[in-house]
């Protein structure tokens, strides 16, 4: 839990209510499973595309819980950790590059939420997408531009998603040392771009995404 003053706290539990009233509206009509789900990886020349589903309880309260992009480092690994010990149901879904230049970065992206939502143990009853519609999952979803600041579940895929994806990426940085992946992530840095202009593509690299000299 965070350590804030009243006045903080107050605020943040207000911020936390907020974020879960598309939940909430929707618990209202009696659906009690929701699993909100969102992406990470889609802009980065290297690496995987990972999708987050999480189902959390009604009312739950994860302090400091936002889109992922917002959290440093270290407040995702705590906010990871109190996501898998409240939710409900909580799974992860990958796309690896060979597959995104198969069949590109947009059908990469809807095959990582949907094997994602598939391999929740709880079945979801509806879902809650950032900016997407999942034609391929016969299930009510509501897609919100942005989800991931305005959603609390679809704010938990994100973190989970993205801490997932960075472990994966400081694994390759040993395995193809003279990239940098621990640092950028796979994503198109000057020194990346400068890294492959001098190694080549490594078997983790999507060969599809132009490459250019900064």
């Amino acid at each position: 839990m965070m350590d804030l003053s009243a006045e903080k706290y107050s605020r943040e539990i207000e911020r936390i209510h907020l974020l879960n009233q598309y939940e909430e509206s929707l618990h209202q009509r009696g659906i009690r499973y929701i699993a909100g789900v969102d992406e990470v990886g889609r802009g980065p020349l290297a690496g995987p595309i990972i999708a987050g589903a999480v189902i959390l309880p009604r009312d739950c309260r994860i302090l400091g819980l936002n889109d992922s992009k917002k959290v440093s480092e270290k407040k995702r690994k705590i906010l990871e950790k109190e996501i898998k010990a409240k939710a409900l149901s909580w799974a992860i879904g990958g796309v690896i590059p060979r597959e995104i230049d198969r069949i590109n970065i947009y059908q990469a992206t809807k095959l990582a939420m949907k094997l994602a939502v598939q391999k929740l143990h709880l079945p979801p009853e509806h879902l809650i997408i950032d900016a997407m519609k999942l034609t391929e999952v016969d299930l009510p979803q509501t897609s919100i531009i942005k989800g991931d600041e305005k959603s609390a579940s679809v704010a938990a895929a994100s973190i989970l998603a993205k801490c997932h994806r960075d472990r994966l990426m400081e694994l390759y940085e040993k395995r193809f040392p003279g990239y940098g992946f621990q640092q950028h992530k796979g994503y198109p840095t000057q020194a990346h771009r400068t890294a492959i202009l001098k190694l080549g593509l490594s078997s983790i690299h999507r060969v599809t995404f132009q490459v250019k000299e900064i």
